[in-house]
């Protein structure tokens, strides 16, 4: 840990590991009062903002950049070459794979997935990760398959299965996702806790 850069009023538990970089790469720079809890891995080339912190056994890889006052929660994976704006919060269990783009004040439910890989194990596929628009909530359990650009405000119930684009200030229900008028009360942008 001795060679990331660290903000003012960090707090990183004894079983926190913050790896080292290796060739070409920059150590991990966390943002200043941010808090990493016990069994979490930060790899190389991460930069978070501020008042970034996750929770138990949490993984954020390599070239992920967070933005501000982020939660990344107990057993949350974020693969790495993805980006994440300010005040997004990603709740026990979820994924975040490679190249993908998640905007500011976006919530993702407890084990909801993301994807990026149209053909597993087929050769000669692009990864292509879902683009979250702001204030863009997932519901727990949800899954957004690879390329899918979830539109700012929108809402995806929990459980549904999001196949093809979600306009922006749309409810996405059911599997596979369908879409519909979203409800007065969640129309609002999301509000950070």
């Amino acid at each position: 840990m001795s060679e990331c850069q660290l903000g003012d009023g960090c707090r990183i538990a004894e079983s926190a590991d913050i790896l080292p970089p290796e060739s070409g790469q920059s150590p991990a720079r966390i943002g200043a009062d941010s808090i990493v809890r016990a069994g979490s891995v930060l790899y190389p080339d991460v930069v978070t903002g501020s008042r970034f912190q996750t929770g138990h056994h949490a993984v954020v890889r390599a070239q992920t950049t967070v933005g501000h006052d982020c939660v990344v929660g107990s057993q949350v994976v974020v693969d790495g070459r993805s980006d994440l704006g300010d005040e997004v919060s990603l709740q026990t269990g979820a994924y975040v794979p490679s190249e993908t783009t998640i905007g500011d004040r976006v919530f993702l439910g407890p084990r909801a997935v993301l994807t990026n890989d149209p053909y597993p194990l087929r050769q000669g596929v692009d990864l292509a990760g879902p683009t979250l628009e702001d204030d863009v909530t997932v519901g727990a359990n949800a899954t957004v398959l690879p390329g899918v650009t979830v539109g700012e405000r929108a809402f995806v119930a929990a459980g549904a299965v999001v196949t093809k684009d979600v306009p922006p200030s749309t409810l996405a229900v059911g599997t596979p996702a369908k879409h519909r008028p979203l409800p007065e009360q969640l129309a609002a942008a999301n509000a950070h806790r």
